[in-house]
């Protein structure tokens, strides 16, 4: 399990590098605009990319933190209109 801090500090690194977050259920969120995830104490707020503008978001999906399992790095050229579940 990883702590809301933890996670903050990967999402607020400099400069900032894509991330998969894994969750216990199978499914990953690529997360390639850190601004569109929000850490609480106790779950993530992940916001989906809106098409026209990637900086606002068009869907939002909570996670709770028990549930993250892992926060693998992804190469920089994958698609930026991510923030959402993959599976």
């Amino acid at each position: 399990m990883f702590t809301a801090e933890e996670i903050q500090a990967r999402l607020r690194q400099q400069p900032f590098k894509p991330v998969r977050i894994v969750v216990s259920e199978g499914l990953h969120f690529d997360i390639y605009h850190p601004e569109l995830v929000l850490v609480g104490r106790r779950d993530l707020s992940i916001g989906k990319p809106d098409p026209a503008n990637p900086t606002i978001y068009a869907g939002l999906t909570r996670v709770a933190l028990v549930h993250v399992v892992a926060l693998d790095e992804l190469a920089a050229a994958s698609s930026p209109l991510s923030n959402g579940p993959s599976s």
